[in-house]
This record gives structure tokens, sequence and C-alpha cells, in this order.
């Protein structure tokens, strides 16, 4: 398991050299972000089961038609995510996360697919459950909330990964919703991040079973440390990918580097997969900037 610690410090490198590069190139970053939309919708969705592809995400979102038949929930899955991911965009640099904002996000998530839930927490009866763990008494729920928001703010010492990886498996282990709670979960890291003059994270489909260990240990033994594993590979991989485009490398498939360089390509996935070098993962396939 990778070093926090260690990772945190090349973190706070690539956010320096990320500043740096970003400064004047507004559009390009606009360009980025738009970009990633799809990608963070695609992957959010999967994660919870969604059968859309990343091409029919990008369909959806783009209005135009598909060659299969989807059912009226899962076109409004793809587009209420895409619109939230889009709104945290612009709200996370004006204002700080609040119970109402949570609420906003949840009803913009929920519109037009279940309305009677949408926009508010559980209430009177409305236990809800995730594998074997039963989520926080529907009456705890804005009072734990409360708490996670408060213990996030005291620890601003604490580095930036652990931070998130912390209020994510505490969100989820509260589960304040009667449904679509691991998508706003992650929206909200990326709000935090934003706030934090961070780039967004995308945690990956690929990774699920990795990331749903994560919850266990946390429930079962109160650990972190596969979260912030986690956390540590998105945010370097997000910073990997700005800054290939932000200082104008040459972006190529991290296969066709291999070849050129003349490097163990199995050996450079391994790398990638781990961060330790700039690979970044870009619509399913892994690329670097040369």
């Amino acid at each position: 398991m990778a070093n926090i610690a260690k990772v945190m410090l090349r973190v706070k490198v690539l956010q320096a050299r990320y500043l740096k590069a970003s400064l004047g190139k507004e559009s390009l970053l606009k360009m980025i972000y738009e970009s990633e939309v799809t990608e963070q919708v695609y992957n959010s969705n999967a994660i919870e089961n969604s059968t859309l592809s990343l091409d029919e995400t990008d369909k959806i979102l783009q209005k135009i038609d598909l060659d299969r038949f989807i059912n009226e929930r899962e076109l409004f899955e793809a587009k209420n995510l895409a619109r939230v991911v889009e709104y945290i965009d612009q709200k996370a640099k004006k204002a700080e996360l609040t119970l109402d904002v949570l609420m906003l996000m949840h009803q913009m998530l929920l519109s037009n697919i279940q309305d009677d839930i949408a926009g508010r927490f559980r209430n009177d009866d409305e236990w809800v459950r995730v594998g074997s763990h039963i989520a926080a008494d529907p009456k705890d729920v804005v009072k734990l909330l409360q708490v996670m928001m408060i213990d996030y703010k005291l620890s601003s010492e604490e580095n930036i990964i652990k931070r998130i990886a912390k209020i994510h498996l505490t969100f989820e282990r509260i589960h304040p919703f009667v449904d679509g709670n691991g998508r706003i979960g992650r929206v909200v890291n990326n709000f935090l991040l934003i706030r934090d003059h961070h780039v967004p994270i995308n945690i990956k489909f690929i990774d699920r079973a990795q990331y749903y260990d994560a919850f266990h240990d946390f429930n079962t033994k109160g650990n972190t440390k596969i979260m912030e594993e986690i956390v540590g590979r998105a945010l370097s991989n997000s910073y990997h990918k700005r800054l290939a485009y932000l200082e104008g490398k040459s972006i190529v498939k991290l296969a066709d580097y291999a070849k050129k360089s003349k490097e163990s390509h199995s050996n450079l996935l391994n790398k990638a997969n781990r961060q330790t070098i700039e690979a970044f993962w870009e619509r399913g396939v892994w690329k670097i900037g040369t």
C-alpha cells in the first residue's frame, strides 16, 4: 500500500505546477473540465450498476440517438448527474458546502426519477442497508452530517487526501438519502477539492472492487487507508492529465510510449496504476505526456 505522506508530497508539487501552468489558460481549463463530465457521469453511474457504456453516456449528453433502447431512469440518471457535476464547478468556487447545498444537489440528481424522495434526507422509518451495513438511524442523519462537516473543517491542518477519504467514508456510512448516496458522495469529494484549490477526481468503475473494500474496512475497523490510496491515485491522475495539456506536451497512448522508449509495457502499466509516472487514464486508455 502506498505511503500517503509521500503521495501527498508529490501531490503538493503537482498542485504548484498546475497553479503555475494554468495562469491565463481559463478557456483550456474549461475545455478540460467539460471533456471530463462524461467520464465523471459514466464512472459514477457504472459504480451504481448503470448499464450505460462510456460512449452511450457521451451520446446522451450530446443529445444523440442511441443504437439500443435505454430505460427512462438511466437516461435521467446520466442527464441529471451531468447537471450536478457542472453545477459544483461554479458553486464550489463561491460558497461552502452546507446541508441546503446537499439537498439541492440531491434534488437535481433524482428529479424525474424519484421525486417523492428527491431533495430531502431520510426521515421517519426510512432505513437503508448497504451490503451488511445498516446506515444511521433516520432521526440522527442531520446531526451526524453536521458533526461530519465540523470535523472536516477542524481537520484543515491534515493533508487533503486523508480529509477527503474520511469525509467520503463517513458520508457513505451515514447514507443520508433514501437513494443516490454514492453519486452525491462522490460529487461532495469534488466540491471540497475544488474549494481547497485542488482539481476534481474521478473514481473509476474499474476500481470498484477496491472501492467497496474501502467501505468495508472503514465500517468494520474504522480504517481509512484503502480509501486514502484510492483518493491519492485519483488526485495524482487528475493532475497528470491537466499538466500534460497545460504544459503543451505531446500526448500518446502508454502502449505507444512503451514501444518508442523500449520500456516494458507491463512495467509501465504497473507504474501508471500506482501513479509513480505521469500517466493518466482518459476514456478507458492509459496515456502519457512526453
